[in-house]
């Protein structure tokens, strides 16, 4: 019982980590808040113009276009191709359209309209023909070619305008992003033709999937470029917008775009976080959502010259602009955002002084008939007093001219005064204040101003002076491995209007809190809402929570980037509550968004710790196989073999050793990929524990992988065994033989005229064919060993019946040809051989599934485009797909047996095989990562085809030396079976048409003879290793029929066929 279940251990343990993983992906994908962005609708039918390109980019770029966006009267003013407004170049991303350009036309031609066509903008976008760049990194100089191509098209428009613009504005999508950014790496672009860059849900410090080497080598020379070229580019505006936790195609940490910070010229915010929007947006909303264009086309329209009437050169003005839109709205322009002074020339106005140091003002249901301006004068508390802020804020005020600095006071008028309405903050339905005073003592007094517009409508005004200190509390957070049984609780008996929790120790990405908050009231005058704010100092990317009095909310606090190394800030949760209420706070750790937190930061490195696992277990299987004789199942040899131990010490030395440059080298030269651990601490997101929980992990999904392909190949093989007739394996090993290399040659041939992602795919599928063959042929032959008699047995049972006859000496005698099969009978020894095949094959389908997986994008691309052309170029397979062809004609017929027979020393295959593991846990790149994971097979494949007398060290190296740099030998199609003749074939007899035609020719023979077949055929099991027990009542007759048998065999098996 205890060794039961003691087995049954590993798959327990691995199915609560598989489980534990599907949260994390649960959480990523289905775990976030509703979609709450309105829809932008066109009110006039969108068309989209075709702009005539010159022939040879027509030529040069058949399947690429660009169009100018318009809608009814402004359509037709477009279709004579003379623009007259301010450009916009939109450029979609990853499959994305041109027409997702409409919502951003559409807003500013409505826009334009509200302000009387003083101006209006022409939205231009690209056709890119919807590729898969960001799995497809081989078009993304194509296409950055094209689009300054475009832009010079597109200023051509202009030529005959008065004020003709000089530069274009972009919005990129996706990766449309890193593409206008690249433009700037061109030999011949000049940085003047672009001004400003929004970006929306864009990559920029890596792409999101590392495929292939045109896509990391891309990113390499942008990221590069631009931080090198920083002073250069100071002139160029950057605003990246993430989508929040909605978008789990980009993570919003990805979406920063790199730089020293020594010039400030880029905005990077989390839509979470955007004044008026405050949601957060998947990848493809972020482009229709109606707040974000509202705010995009304000910014837009906020940031033209009036003089030029094109998009301001002032830097200040247009990062000025870009943070009134998208970090702090306060409701008022920007542009008159001015410290100048101000004084009060309304002589009907009324005046009022307050004296309290806190305020409430709600406005009357009815006012007078003739509406007057209200001026409240709210004095400085002298710095002896304990007071420290002043914080206000107001509901429903109109956006007008609010709080001012009075510098002169005279019978209770100010005289003079400073507008500062540009400190306002928008939050929610709340316009805040908070004046640290003692920034403010040049002023006497503040002054609130309730316009005439504002009278007869309902809007309060609260204010208070307060001590910062006693509105601000700290406490720890809860360790994250306490799984949510820890707790920290606060309570709050509000007195006051603001309310600040810091959160102590939260600054990783893998911490994420439930934090609860209850709020309780015992006197409430109306209808009255709570803000809750969670605020990151070191980033733009709040979140904002509004609630009814009394409520029970909850928040999950996790961040989108770590805190940087020279900051000691803390994360805060703000609390805009109301007075005389009571608010409970609960923090606890939150175990599911923790997952959810390492698949979305890990989640793409779990492929390679796949494999690396994978790679363990084949190791395992084939030292077994040496020096056992047998190969063990691909579960109990990762099992056996799947230890962190095994991986991580290396990872942790090659990190050391890349240190130093001459180990980078080496490490270049071999072609080795970019450990991970090197990114993700530039990041600021590794830590100790991530390697080993991703190894676990990886170990997991290997076992339930290698649980669920057995099955489905043993389900897959018995419909094959209906149309192709299984075979035995001969335990033979052959060099190339004709099909093999025609096999070769044909996928070549493919490789070259189409792409190596092609070949690669047909290879796998004849692949899967070859195992299923290798499946059934193995279930035929554990069938016929239960038919055919051990020799062993014969002699037992004529030993048994006294009988010496020569016939009977016949049946058992030995052939006399070692060579000669021909009356040599199946034994236990070929079906374990055969056996021992299947499971090498199986492992190899392991690691071919997931070669597979990462050549399929760019065999998608190849695929879509194939009407434009036949062949991809540049292609990141071929080469990898050139090495597997020619390794398949190596490998084709090995067998189980070839390490078996060969002297080897699988001390060195070890090694190898640790050489691979050392560099498992890097980031997926095709073209190297298939070299690492195809060392072993190299190492195996080479030792086992030296005898011991080849095995010197200095040939040996050589070997190992070329195979290595070459780092692709195939994992494709490790042998096929020889199967026997046609007339050698046996029908199964777990068909019961085969077994009643079996015995019943059977019965035909024996009678007269004493021997009744039926018997055998009652007591005959079919897993059962020695049926014959029973044929021992039977000597003679056994003896003679067998002895008939092998001399009209031939004969009998055409009869079974006819």
């Amino acid at each position: 019982m205890a060794g039961g279940l003691m087995s049954w251990l590993p798959a327990i343990f691995r199915g609560f980590l598989l489980a534990f993983l599907g949260l994390g992906i649960w959480d990523v994908l289905f775990v976030y808040e509703e979609n709450k962005c309105s829809m932008t609708y066109m009110f006039e039918y969108p068309e989209y113009i075709k702009i005539k390109l010159p022939n040879r980019l027509t030529s040069k770029y058949p399947s690429y276009g660009l169009y100018l966006y318009g809608e009814g009267d402004s359509a037709e003013a477009h279709k004579n191709l003379k623009a007259t407004g301010i450009p916009v170049l939109f450029l979609p991303g990853n499959a994305g359209s041109y027409r997702q350009v409409r919502s951003l036309g559409s807003v500013a031609l409505r826009k334009a309209e509200n302000i009387y066509n003083k101006f209006h903008f022409d939205f231009f976008s690209i056709d890119f023909n919807e590729e898969l760049v960001a799995l497809y990194g081989g078009s993304l100089e194509r296409q950055t070619t094209f689009v300054h191509a475009c832009i010079k098209v597109i200023l051509k428009l202009y030529k005959d305008q008065k004020a003709a613009p000089c530069s274009v504005a972009i919005v990129g999508h996706s990766m449309g992003g890193i593409i206008a950014r690249a433009l700037f790496t061109l030999p011949n672009f000049k940085p003047t033709l672009i001004s400003l860059i929004i970006t929306q849900a864009t990559p920029h410090i890596a792409p999101v999937l590392l495929l292939d080497s045109y896509l990391i080598d891309f990113y390499t020379t942008v990221n590069n470029y631009w931080i090198l070229k920083e002073k250069d580019l100071r002139n160029i505006t950057i605003l990246s917008m993430g989508g929040g936790f909605r978008d789990y195609q980009v993570r919003s940490g990805l979406t920063i775009v790199p730089s020293l910070s020594l010039y400030n010229n880029t905005l990077n915010v989390v839509t979470s976080a955007v004044p008026r929007a405050w949601l957060s947006v998947d990848h493809l909303c972020i482009v229709w959502c109606k707040e974000l264009v509202l705010a995009t086309i304000r910014a837009f329209f906020d940031l033209v010259d009036h003089q030029t009437n094109q998009i301001t050169t002032d830097l200040e003005r247009r990062m000025s602009v870009l943070h009134h839109h998208f970090v702090n709205h306060s409701e008022k322009d920007s542009e008159e955002n001015l410290e100048s002074s101000i004084s009060f020339s309304d002589s009907s106005a009324t005046w009022s002084e307050i004296k309290t140091y806190k305020w409430t003002y709600i406005s009357p249901e009815f006012s007078a008939w003739e509406p007057k301006a209200t001026y409240f004068i709210l004095p400085l508390p002298s710095e002896r007093e304990p007071y420290s802020n002043l914080y206000c804020r107001t509901t429903n005020l109109e956006p007008s001219n609010w709080i001012y600095g009075c510098m002169k006071i005279n019978q209770s008028v100010c005289q003079e005064s400073i507008d500062l309405t540009g400190e306002a903050e928008l939050l929610k339905m709340y316009k805040i204040v908070n004046f640290n005073l003692d920034e403010y003592r040049s002023f006497s007094h503040f002054i609130i101003h309730i316009s005439k517009a504002s009278v007869n409508k309902r809007f309060s005004i609260d204010c208070e002076f307060l001590t910062a200190k006693s509105r601000m509390m700290s406490t720890p957070v809860t360790n994250v491995l306490s799984l949510g049984a820890s707790t920290n609780r606060i309570v709050i008996n509000s007195t006051g209007l603001v309310h600040k929790i810091q959160l102590q120790d939260f600054n990783q990405i893998y911490q994420a809190f439930k934090i609860h908050v209850r709020s309780q009231c015992q006197f409430i005058h109306g209808k009255t809402e709570d803000v809750y704010r969670f605020h990151v100092p070191w980033s733009h990317e709040d979140f904002v929570v509004t609630t009814s009095v009394p409520s029970s909310t909850v928040l999950f606090a996790k961040l989108h980037r770590a805190r940087p190394e020279n900051d000691s800030s803390v994360p805060e949760l703000q609390l805009h509550t109301a007075r005389s209420c009571q608010y409970e706070i609960t923090i606890r750790t939150s175990f599911l968004e923790v997952l959810g937190q390492l698949i979305r930061f890990h989640g793409i490195y779990l492929p390679v710790y796949v494999v690396a696992n994978i790679l363990l277990a084949f190791g395992r299987q084939l030292m077994h196989l040496y020096s056992e004789g047998h190969c063990l199942d691909f579960n109990i040899a990762l099992n056996a073999a799947a230890k962190p131990y095994k991986v991580i010490p290396f990872v942790n030395l090659s990190v050391f050793l890349l240190r130093y440059d001459w180990f980078k080298e080496i490490w270049s030269l071999l072609m080795l990929p970019e450990i991970d651990i090197l990114t993700l601490n530039e990041e600021g997101s590794c830590y100790p524990m991530i390697s080993i929980l991703l190894f676990l992990f990886g170990t997991a999904i290997a076992y339930w992988n290698g649980i669920f392909l057995r099955l489905l190949l043993k389900q897959l093989s018995f419909l094959w065994s209906i149309f192709h007739r299984p075979c035995i394996i001969k335990n033979e090993h052959k060099p190339l033989n004709f099909r093999s290399s025609s096999i070769m040659i044909l996928l070549l041939f493919i490789t070259w005229i189409t792409c190596g992602a092609a070949a690669l795919i047909l290879g796998y599928i004849l692949y899967i064919v070859k195992v299923l063959s290798l499946q059934s042929s193995v279930c035929t032959m554990k069938g016929i060993l239960n038919l055919a008699p051990y020799q062993e047995d014969m002699k037992k049972i004529t030993k048994e019946g006294g009988d010496k006859s020569g016939m009977r000496e016949h049946v058992l005698k030995e052939p006399e040809q070692p060579g000669s099969d021909r009356f040599k009978l199946l034994s236990v020894s070929d079906v374990d051989s055969a056996v021992d095949t299947l499971q090498i094959h199986i492992t190899i389908l392991h690691l071919l599934n997931w070669i597979i997986l990462f050549s399929a994008p760019s065999f998608i691309y190849w695929f879509k485009n194939l009407r434009y052309s036949r062949r991809l170029d540049p292609d990141p397979c071929g080469f990898v797909a050139i090495i597997l062809v020619f390794s398949m004609g190596v490998l084709i017929n090995s067998h189980s047996t070839s390490v078996k027979r060969r002297h080897t020393y699988d001390g060195l295959n070890g090694l190898f095989l640790h050489r691979t593991f050392s560099v498992a846990p890097c980031r997926i790149h095709m073209k190297r990562w298939t070299s690492s994971r195809s060392c072993s097979l190299v190492t195996r494949r080479m030792y086992c085809g030296l005898k011991k007398e080849q095995w010197h060290p200095r040939t040996t190296m050589l070997k190992v030396q070329a195979f290595t740099l070459c780092l692709s030998i195939s994992l494709v199609t490790l042998a096929h079976t020889i199967p026997l003749e046609s007339k050698d074939a046996w029908k199964s007899l777990e068909n019961p048409r085969n077994r009643e035609l079996f015995f019943r020719t059977l019965q035909a023979y024996f009678s007269g003879r004493g021997f009744d077949v039926g018997k055998i055929s009652k007591s005959l099991r079919m897993d059962n290793r020695r049926p014959f027990a029973t044929a021992a009542l039977y000597p003679d007759h056994v003896a003679s029929a067998f002895s008939d048998y092998e001399g009209q065999k031939d004969s009998f098996a055409a009869f079974l066929k006819g």
